[in-house]
């Protein structure tokens, strides 16, 4: 029986205030905060938006492997990504829909002048399959979270 490797992916946050988290992983740092017309400083982007970042981030890496493993000469990707959602189940407002984003809309324009439809159609399915990100968004994926004392 074959066991796979797992990689632990850490993240470390401490607040600066109600909107502003400063965040480190390894050896990089990024602030999450929220615009002036949601009480935050707009020091950096929002949570929502970091998502949606991370989400194409995973594309364009999962799509360029992909595309390498399938004999595609990719040579670029652009990605644009759209999602909506209702700010009142976060305010505390209804709970009528739920918090997080309805849908996601991904388009991805793909620079492969060689790759035929149906190549590019089987590697954009390939790469939505093995992205780690799309598959956190779309399964579920158990999340434990315990409170500690300062």
């Amino acid at each position: 029986m074959i066991e796979s490797n797992r990689i632990q992916v850490r993240v470390h946050g401490e607040s600066a205030s109600a909107t502003r988290l400063n965040l480190t992983s390894g050896k990089f740092k990024l602030v999450i905060d929220e615009p002036e017309s949601m009480g935050g400083t707009d020091a950096g982007p929002t949570p929502v938006q970091v998502l949606l970042m991370a989400l194409a981030g995973c594309l364009n890496v999962t799509g360029h492997f992909v595309a390498q493993q399938q004999g595609i000469k990719l040579q670029g990707m652009k990605i644009v990504l759209e999602g909506n959602l209702n700010p009142a189940a976060f305010m505390g407002m209804s709970d009528a829909e739920r918090a997080g984003f309805q849908g996601i809309h991904v388009t991805i324009t793909a620079d492969a002048p060689d790759a035929t439809d149906a190549e590019l159609q089987a590697w954009i399915a390939e790469t939505e399959r093995r992205c780690p990100v799309t598959d956190n968004i779309r399964a579920a994926t158990d999340i434990a979270i315990q409170v500690n004392r300062a």
